[in-house]
């Protein structure tokens, strides 16, 4: 073969690698990977999240995420979590690899008693795949793990498996999307699936549908209603899988979107109607949602009640078997007239056990529109078959013998079986099977003494919040519920469920409903299902409906609010956190979905500002009372070595942090009242010096902590119109005491330089002039902003971020002006009340500056912009000194937090 043929051949064989790796990259790899492909059809539950850091604080604030952290299999991973961030020399990274991705976690039954998790993993990027391999190669390093690799169907699955344990988890990675699973025989199970690329997903019948599209939506769960029994039976007893199996064959599977917000969890979505023949949808279709309106003979002591909204309760019997027993054709037209007087609403009422070693007492309740009617009926069944008609009083009420062996199953279906001799009793327009006497004989001694859900307030609200109409409701009251659970659950799980009682009983109350379709005679009808888990509001507010034009949602409090809201800046929220103090003396955060999440007393009232400090990577609030320092982490709990106690002569009047600067603790300056000054850290270590550091003269403002080129600088400004800067231990700085030239009254606005004569500060006097100096002690500018007199108070009133300022001036007569720091006059108003208003300034960018100046006689703020328009053209009533402003870029509106009373409000204001 020739040179050139030899050159020819080789340069075509490289053109054509070139066209395949070009055709890969464009045209396969290109296409986005479909992750429910890759969700293996067995799949009974699919949980899809893509907003993680949101999800973690929504756990925190309802307080489920240290319960989950006490759950052995979370700590088996929080463990795995952090031997991750150990190999790979970082904090938090997995779940920073995680942040918004969707994830997909799929729940599997695997074998008999057994489950196991496959989640699915897309990596995005280059360097989010470097991370892997890093892993990966980490572990590899590690005598600890042993990594090996096999091929199953031409794919490579890894294997990281523990050498002291034997515990493994197989990971593979199809195109940039990783399935990674503790049973190797799930990721199999994805390779399968992938050869079979047209087959229907798991969820093919939902086509586009997408609940995390939507606002507020934490995460969506599939289910699979017809692998869900089998999923049950790895924690129930087996002689319950008939029962779960009947009710849950309403429906084949669901989507359904989370939301989790402080006393509730929330699933809603929809759920297709089940196809199988003899199905309980089947024996339904057709029949009106109903109300539940037996909670005037629902015990407090009901566990659990499946209720069915029906019309008629005949559609739920079955076809009656033909008989030759000559008792059964005397009592057969009996059986069917009385079945014809049930309708509406049929239950069945598990009540609460006094151990788990006692079966639970058992009810079959359903209405009967003529109760007359239906009780001649039942004493003609009792004198056809020969039944004494003696009977028990329970107060008003009178139970029979009933004469016929599982009676509720032959008047109400299969469904009400397992009563074998049943006893029944009248109470109202009910009907009441009990498989016991002693059973009746409680639940009618709750009646009697009105202990029912009906005048229950925890049961009415609850109630209140379920969907009003439905064909299937299954409520459960897990604190009854306890030792039914205990004793239905298998041996093996007995433990785990004990050991998380905590968890369980974090959401007491739990109400699953299906809501048919107003046609269902549409192919394409589904049901409204929705699963609520909710704890009963004890909390110190409730949420009242928002105004007709929904811009004002409000939060009353069960006692008077005597703080202004503070702003807590939540990532990923359009709404900011609020921390706001009542009466009481307690300290309360609201989150941005406008609920209390937790609450801290405080020995005093609350001394404004609070502070926020990063600390380990977490964020912390910094507040102040007049006898102690308090650092509450983001649950509302003190952090170590905190609160922090001032001398008994200390009343603490404020306080001033220093800049964050990586791991140093940060410092503290506390302003004792008497012109003192204390300087601690976070680790309560005091200053010398400042034990305390005494002025000459009362305080202008508030000190300014600055640190320049590593050095602390503290500066203090007095009344008498001069400024002093010292350091950490106390000394003056060269240049200071720098005199104004005239009294203050107000504090300074920093312009941060890397040097401390680019570090500028400006002030201004009671003549009315702005001043500049430097910390190097020299005055660099100095100019006049408006007039003066004797009766004239100037105040510097920052933004929020500090950043720029108005200048306020105010007299004795009501007159308040506001200037620019030109000088230029942005609005003038005269108030009937005397006395100092306060002032704050918001600064949003060009064209979204806002003023607001409060009357607190009357009790009202004022917004103006930087025109001196008074935005929305009336002054909004707040009983707090100040208030707090947002701006909402997305809807071009300000978001307003004010105190009124008992009443946090949250105002969206068009501007």
């Amino acid at each position: 073969m020739s040179h050139k043929l030899l050159a020819f051949l080789i340069g075509l064989l490289l053109v054509s690698a070139l066209g395949s790796y070009i055709y890969y990259r464009h045209t396969v790899a290109a296409v986005p990977v479909d992750p429910w492909t890759l969700v293996p059809n067995d799949a009974a539950l699919v949980l899809t999240t893509d907003d993680h850091p949101t999800l973690v604080r929504h756990l925190q604030e309802s307080q489920l995420w240290d319960n989950l952290t006490s759950v052995r299999y979370f700590q088996q991973v929080e463990d795995n979590l952090t031997l991750a961030d150990s190999l790979v020399g970082g904090r938090d990274v997995v779940l920073r690899f995680l942040g918004r991705k969707r994830v997909l976690t799929s729940v599997h039954v695997t074998a008999p008693g057994t489950f196991d998790v496959l989640f699915q993993v897309p990596i995005a990027t280059v360097r989010e795949y470097r991370q892997v391999r890093a892993l990966e190669d980490a572990l590899r390093r590690d005598a600890r793990y042993q990594v090996s690799m096999r091929t199953f169907h031409d794919n490579q699955l890894v294997t990281i498996q523990q050498r002291n344990t034997g515990a493994s988890l197989t990971y593979f990675n199809y195109r940039n999307q990783l399935l990674i699973s503790a049973n190797p025989t799930l990721v199999e199970a994805v390779v399968l699936r992938l050869e079979h690329p047209d087959a229907p997903t798991v969820a093919a019948d939902f086509g586009n549908t997408d609940y995390l599209t939507m606002p507020d939506t934490d995460a969506t769960l599939l289910v699979n209603y017809r692998r869900l029994p089998q999923l049950l039976g790895v924690f129930f007893r087996p002689e319950l899988e008939g029962d779960l199996t009947a009710l849950t064959s309403l429906s084949r599977n669901g989507m359904l979107g989370i939301r989790l917000a402080g006393n509730k969890l929330e699933l809603s979505g929809f759920s297709n109607p089940e196809t199988a023949r003899g199905s309980l949808h089947q024996r339904l279709r057709g029949q009106p949602a109903q109300r539940l309106q037996m909670a005037e003979v629902l015990s407090l002591r009901t566990a659990l009640l499946v209720h069915m909204g029906v019309g008629p309760t005949s559609v739920l019997r079955e076809p009656r078997p033909a008989t030759t027993d000559s008792l059964s054709q005397l009592t057969q037209p009996l059986l069917d007239s009385l079945a014809g007087q049930f309708s509406r609403e049929a239950a069945l009422c598990y009540l609460a056990a006094p151990s788990a070693r006692v079966a639970p007492g058992k009810l079959a309740l359903a209405y009967c529109a003529t109760p007359e009617r239906t009780g001649i009926l039942l004493g003609q069944l009792r004198r056809a078959t020969g039944t004494t008609p003696s009977f028990e009083r329970v107060g008003p009420y009178q139970i029979y013998q009933t004469g016929v062996p599982e009676l509720p199953a032959r008047l109400l279906g299969p469904q009400f079986a397992n009563f074998g001799q049943p006893v029944v009793t009248q109470v109202g327009n009910y009907v009441a099977f009990g498989a016991d006497a002693a059973t009746l004989r409680t639940w009618l001694t709750d009646i009697a003494a009105r202990e029912v859900w009906s005048r229950s307030p925890v049961q009415v609200a609850f109630l209140q919040a379920t969907a009003p109409l439905a064909r299937l409701s299954v409520l459960l009251d897990v604190r009854n519920a306890w030792n039914v659970l205990l004793r239905a659950a298998v041996e093996d799980r007995r433990a785990g469920l004990l050991r998380n009682e905590n968890l369980f009983k974090r959401f007491p109350q739990m109400a699953f409903q299906w809501v048919p379709a107003t046609n269902e005679n549409d192919t394409a009808a589904q049901y409204y299902t929705q699963f609520l888990l909710r704890h009963p509001a004890i909390g110190p507010a409730v949420v009242q409906a928002q105004g007709s034009n929904s811009n004002d949602a409000v939060l009353t409090f069960k006692t008077a609010l005597t703080s202004g809201p503070a702003l807590v800046a939540v990532p990923g929220t359009r709404n900011a956190g609020v921390l706001v103090q009542d009466a009481a003396q307690v300290l309360h955060y609201v989150t941005p979905e406008n609920v209390v999440a937790w609450s801290d007393s405080l020995p005093g009232p609350l001394v404004q500002p609070i502070l926020r400090l990063r600390r380990d990577g977490n964020n912390q609030h910094l507040l102040v009372t007049p006898t102690q320092l308090h650092l509450l982490n983001e649950r509302g709990a003190e952090v170590p070595n905190f609160p922090f106690n001032l001398p008994d002569t200390v009343q603490a009047t404020g306080m001033v942090a220093s800049p964050n600067q990586g791991n140093a603790a940060t410092r503290l300056l506390v302003l004792g009242g008497d012109n003192n000054l204390f300087l601690y850290d976070t680790n309560g270590q005091p200053y010398a010096g400042w034990q305390p550091k005494r002025m000459e003269f009362s305080l202008a403002g508030e000190p300014q902590y600055l640190s320049v080129n590593g050095r602390d600088i503290i500066v203090v400004p007095l009344e008498n119109g001069y400024v002093y800067a010292y350091d950490a231990q106390g000394g003056l700085y060269p240049g200071f005491p720098i005199s104004m030239g005239a009294r203050l009254h107000s504090g300074a606005l920093v312009e941060r330089g890397a040097t401390l004569r680019r570090t500028r500060v400006t002030m201004v006097t009671q003549h009315g002039e702005r001043v500049t100096f430097a910390l190097s002690g020299e005055i660099v500018s100095r100019g006049r902003v408006a007039t003066w007199s004797r009766n004239s108070v100037f105040r510097l009133i920052p933004d929020q971020n500090k950043a720029s300022y108005v200048v306020v001036r105010e007299d004795d007569r009501g007159q308040l002006a506001v200037f620019s720091p030109a000088g230029r006059q942005l609005l003038s108003r005269r108030f009937l009340t005397s006395g100092l208003k306060p002032v704050q300034y918001f600064n949003f960018g060009p064209k979204r500056q806002v003023i607001t100046l409060t009357e607190p006689g009357p009790g009202n703020v004022y917004l103006y912009d930087a025109d001196g328009r008074l935005i929305s053209g009336r002054p909004f009533p707040s009983s707090a000194p100040t208030i707090s402003l947002d701006y909402d870029a997305t809807r071009r509106a300000y978001q307003l937090y004010r105190v009124t009373g008992p009443e946090l409000h949250r105002t969206l204001v068009p501007w």
